[in-house]
């Protein structure tokens, strides 16, 4: 088999999700026409086809896809094919009902929606094996094939774990191979609490049915283990396609700010990630984690918040490099790009004029290579009739056509974002965080992303990397909720602290890999390096603030969580003022190390904004809704708000971005 060439992109390619399954096939032709004059290269199909492509076990029906990709081919598209193990076939479920996943509340999921499997049933990655092997075989060297996509969406509607017989006999191997002996995982749980101890391994049982809480060493483990499920399904599937579709890129496309899996584990086997955006809908998470005043929503409503989208886009940047020996392939890909109004979110507003443009261009500007919208024509039935497409249902183009029609991608050139800051995130922090936030409207990803937000809004471009990644040549390096922490990890970012500034932020290191705070107590095996241990915690309740006050003329007040240290070499920056933990250290500095203590946003801007000038980043604080992204020799200046900005003497028409090249920066 002779590999196709690499796929070469020199500046943002665009593409689009399509459902030819969907349409009478009448239609195939013109539409395929109409996508390559529109400006379109790639077309993503087949994702939810199983049922078309094997009706009944075994019988498969490849004439209408061969007739797709096809037309597809002749109209010059190029196609990314997916598998289409995200939504079984009804046989399958009625001839193995063990293949379908159960819920935390111990009840079996039914057929009739998505997604209705779990990826420790046997037979099921037998039926996963199988269909991806026939489609691989019979496209994998189609010439207008260029890669694949995995499944779909892992973990949506909460399938992430499964509570299911063959859930709990496979956690149960997990468990006996990771610990060996009953005695040392009660060690390493703490299982003498309330009496929790072990004999053997068929007393363990799934974390969920408990009376009250679960020891959280146990749900962090079973976290871990179907983490590991979905990693290992997706590793067979790609195993297979590259075997059969040689020089092909494979991908998965991931949702935003999802907490499920550990997609750092997950994303080891492919080229590049993918993730799928919807901003005006992922908006409703900012409101989730209390974030957002009622004025800042409605701001935002028609266009969703600039650091929202952008943090999605930077995590799944940094995500994978791809493996060893795989085909070169392009950067990471929106694969599905919101054009109109979504169906799923609380409310779902008709997206601003502009939005789509807009939201391409930043895509773009934060390493998308590939910008492909979700979905071509909207659906005419099912579950998703109220979702929008570039096609209105009746097949005449809607607004986000216009956008994209009047797109002109090659003032986006293929190339490098430029961050000189990294911000540090991992699943298995952020799972011990959540499990107990102990503070009402505190959890990890409102104290990770206020550390985000405030980068952003001065200016600064970021990557967003795991703990245990590279982190050479960062002049600041933030790691906003680094719970867990290895003696390996203690080591690398004790390296990393020669070169680069670093900070922490609450409850950093209070966790062990097992789920146990450290014996000497926070920081652990960090506090050679920070210079401090913990002294006092403070869980604010909703509505109470903590004052912290600095060198600063006024002082900033914190809420929801505010920590104190006892120094061991630290200096004290800022001080708390009032309340149980008056005088104590709120914010201190050892070397290049430095620990926010307090939850508050306008702390966290003054202490990064002071060590952003010290590095010479030359921070510039920037009006709500305006933003600066860089990519190569262009920098994408953005005003996000409803109404024209004027920044450093330019008007900023409202919803739009301008790309301006080095020079213009400069001036």
């Amino acid at each position: 088999m002779t590999p196709l060439p690499p796929l070469r992109l020199s500046h943002l390619e665009l593409g689009v999700c399509d459902y030819p399954e969907h349409v009478p096939q009448g239609c195939w032709s013109e539409y395929a026409q109409a996508q390559k004059a529109l400006g379109l290269r790639f077309v993503r199909i087949a994702e939810f086809a199983w049922s078309r492509l094997e009706p009944q076990p075994g019988q498969y029906e490849w004439r209408w896809l061969d007739e797709a990709v096809e037309t597809y081919a002749a109209a010059g598209l190029q196609v990314v094919l997916c598998t289409p193990t995200a939504a079984p076939p009804a046989w399958l479920v009625i001839q193995h009902p063990e293949v379908l996943p159960v819920g935390r509340d111990g009840r079996v999921k039914t057929f009739g929606s998505r997604r209705h499997y779990d990826p420790s049933s046997s037979m099921f990655r037998e039926h996963s094996r199988r269909i991806t092997r026939a489609m691989a075989e019979r496209y994998g060297q189609h010439a207008a094939v260029v890669g694949w996509q995995t499944d779909n969406e892992f973990g949506w509607g909460d399938t992430a774990q499964s509570y299911s017989p063959a859930a709990l006999a496979a956690f149960r191997q997990w468990l006996a191979e990771r610990y060996r002996t009953p005695e040392a995982l009660n060690e390493a749980w703490g299982n003498v609490f309330w009496s929790m101890e072990y004999s053997a391994w068929h007393q363990i049982p799934l974390p969920n049915g408990a009376v009250a809480e679960v020891n959280p060493a146990h749900a962090l483990d079973f976290l871990r283990f179907s983490s590991d499920q979905i990693a290992e399904f997706q590793e067979e599937q790609v195993a297979i396609l590259r075997e059969c579709s040689p020089g092909r890129f494979v991908t998965h496309n991931y949702m935003g700010f999802f907490s499920g899996f550990d997609h750092y584990r997950t994303s080891q086997c492919l080229d590049f990630a993918s993730w799928d955006s919807y901003p005006t809908g992922t908006l409703e998470a900012v409101r989730e984690w209390g974030l957002a005043e009622p004025g800042l929503m409605l701001d935002f409503a028609r266009t969703g918040h600039p650091d929202v989208t952008a943090f999605n886009h930077d995590l799944y940047r940094g995500m994978v490099k791809g493996p060893s020996g795989a085909a070169a392939a392009p950067g990471f890909w929106v694969m599905e790009q919101q054009c109109g109004p979504v169906n799923w979110a609380p409310s779902n507003p008709l997206p601003a004029k502009g939005a789509v443009a807009l939201w391409t261009a930043q895509a773009w500007a934060h390493g998308a290579d590939v910008v492909s919208y979700f979905r071509w024509r909207a659906a005419t039935m099912a579950q998703e009739v109220l979702h929008s497409g570039l096609l209105r249902h009746n097949g005449h183009p809607d607004r986000g056509y216009a956008e994209v029609a009047a797109l002109d991608p090659t003032p986006f050139p293929i190339g490098k974002v430029p961050a000189r800051v990294a911000l540090l995130h991992d699943y298995e922090s952020l799972w011990l965080y959540n499990m107990q936030p102990h503070a009402e409207g505190m959890n990890y990803w409102a104290q990770t992303f206020a550390y985000y937000r405030a980068l952003r809004s001065l200016g600064m471009d970021v990557d967003i990397l795991h703990p245990d990644a590279d982190l050479s040549g960062y002049a600041l390096i933030v790691a906003p909720a680094l719970t867990l922490m290895t003696p390996g990890r203690a080591r690398h970012l004790e390296a990393a602290a020669e070169g680069s500034a670093l900070v922490f932020g609450p409850r950093t290191a209070f966790r062990t890999p097992s789920g146990r705070t450290p014996e000497e107590g926070q920081f652990g095996e960090l506090g050679r390096l920070v210079g401090a241990s913990l002294l006092r915690y403070d869980s604010l309740y909703p509505g109470m603030g903590q004052e912290v006050a600095g060198a600063g003329p006024a002082p900033h007040l914190a809420s929801l969580w505010a920590e104190s240290y006892e120094m061991e070499g630290a200096q004290t920056l800022y001080r708390y003022r009032g309340g149980p933990l008056d005088g104590e250290s709120a914010v201190i500095r050892h070397g290049n190390v430095t620990v926010i203590g307090a939850h508050g946003e306008t702390l966290i801007t003054e202490v990064l904004e002071d060590l952003l000038s010290r590095a010479g980043l030359q921070p510039t604080r920037l009006p709500e809704g305006v933003r600066l992204s860089r990519r190569g020799e262009v920098t994408l200046l953005q005003n996000w708000s409803s109404h024209a900005v004027i920044w450093q003497g330019q008007e900023l028409a409202p919803v739009s971005a301008r790309p301006l090249q080095l020079s213009e920066v400069m001036a």
